[in-house]
């Protein structure tokens, strides 16, 4: 009789053996490039949300609770972090982490009431625990009238009024505690946004040019609108005027892409912006190779609503493998290996893009042969069709597949932000400290 004492072997979605990992590094592998509840190649969303809150009662509480701050405030994800707070506070030892965990995930006042909908999308009106009612409560504290303004409206089964019902936070003083009888009354002041000029329904030029001229417009938001602006004739020159105000800040490396695809007559000035996201930054010594993944499954949109695609991800993130590194060689990958042509910013997007035919997933076959290099970077859904050898190199997945090829000897990151690169760069710096002592 065969012994069933046997450790089963996993494999990738295009079934190559895979490499078994951890509880703990299955959860940052889902989350840190996940946009909760919304389907990617091989799985659904609703698949990828289950196997989140499964991982969570595998992981030490505190862990978790790390890897929802770094999917907040590293890879500026919204939603994920706050189904892992959800997840966590529906356990004792999870609720001990709620002080820490609520000051660094609750960064705008409705994510506070999106924590409730995620709570209640399973369990309605399930009770909240003490802890989670006091330390959401005092999330309030950190808003004031225009935060809460401007996030209170719309069709929302929780709104910020219905939140400070429930979690009832004790006011700092008079001034607070007027300001939340207004939001709780209906009261407040109504916010000076874009959304809220846009609705009045008036002359939409005359609006645009309102807010450019007097700065009203956040970084996304600008670039979000570029082309409601032209559609309304603004002015290419205000225009460019409000491109140049752009701050990086939380904006991801996608959001300038985006932007230059549907405004052709504005990417010198949105790439420039990007460029300026690296001015003065010394560039890291050495030789780089990056290999971009352009297969099938990378061609797969962001989300329902996005036209973005993890391809994009990836030509984004080489992009500023360019400006980082100071020698630098990129190479596209499907069924074969084809290197670019040395080009910068979106002319590097656009030669990666043309450079082969999206087929198949032969990484294993790409890593071959490659030329000397001090430093390789992989930029992959890690679903390869064919083994993929252990090499000292750095695997970056930008998707949220269930297994992969990309550990062992590999140095694995999980995400999709622009820190994915600068952790390469620390750590590095960190290892040729430890060399020196």
């Amino acid at each position: 009789m065969a012994t069933l004492n046997r450790l089963a072997r996993i494999h990738n979605h295009e079934g190559v053996p895979a490499k078994r990992i951890d509880a703990l590094a299955q959860l940052e592998r889902t989350v840190l490039s996940c946009l909760l509840w919304e389907g990617e190649f091989y799985e659904s969303g609703q698949t990828i949300a289950a196997r989140i809150a499964e991982l969570v009662k595998q992981v030490p509480a505190e862990d978790v609770a790390r890897v929802a701050i770094q999917a907040k405030r590293e890879m500026k994800l919204r939603h994920v972090p706050l189904l892992l707070a959800r997840e966590l506070m529906r356990t004792a030892e999870g609720r001990k982490h709620a002080g820490s965990l609520f000051s660094q995930v609750i960064l705008r006042a409705d994510d506070i009431a999106e924590f409730l909908a995620i709570y209640w999308k399973d369990v309605k009106d399930e009770p909240l625990a003490k802890q989670v009612k006091k330390h959401l409560g005092e999330s309030f504290r950190r808003f004031d009238e225009y935060q809460l303004a401007k996030y209170n409206g719309g069709q929302k089964a929780v709104k910020l009024r219905d939140a400070l019902r429930i979690t009832r936070p004790k006011p700092a003083n008079a001034e607070q505690a007027e300001l939340w009888r207004k939001l709780v009354k209906g009261e407040l002041a109504t916010p000076d946004t874009w959304e809220v000029e846009l609705s009045k329904g008036g002359d939409k030029k005359a609006s645009w040019e309102r807010l450019l001229a007097e700065d009203k417009l956040g970084a996304l938001a600008m670039l979000r609108n570029i082309r409601n602006m032209r559609e309304a004739n603004v002015g290419d020159d205000l225009i460019r005027q409000g491109i140049d105000r752009v701050q990086a800040g939380r904006l991801l490396p996608i959001n300038f892409i985006s932007a230059a695809r549907h405004n052709p007559q504005f990417e010198p000035e949105i790439e420039a912006k990007f460029f300026g996201c690296f001015a003065g930054k010394e560039k890291v010594a050495g030789k780089t190779i990056v290999l971009v993944d352009i297969s099938p499954s990378m061609a797969a949109k962001l989300s329902a609503r996005s036209e973005l695609t993890r391809t994009d991800v990836g030509c984004s993130l080489a992009m500023i493998a360019r400006e980082l590194f100071a020698d630098v060689r990129v190479f596209s990958f499907s069924n074969r290996r084809v290197e670019v042509p040395a080009r910068r910013g979106f002319g590097l997007r656009d030669a990666i893009l043309s450079s082969q035919e999206s087929n198949g997933t032969l990484l294993g076959a790409a890593l071959a042969g490659l030329p000397p290099h001090d430093r390789l970077i992989v930029l992959t859904d890690e679903q390869s069709q064919d083994p993929v050898p252990d090499l000292p190199g750095y695997m970056i997945n930008v998707a949220s597949a269930k297994n992969g090829v990309g550990y062992g000897t590999w140095l694995h990151i999980d995400g999709w932000s622009d820190k994915v690169l600068d952790y390469i760069v620390r750590y590095e710096s960190d290892s040729r400290g430890d060399d020196a002592q």
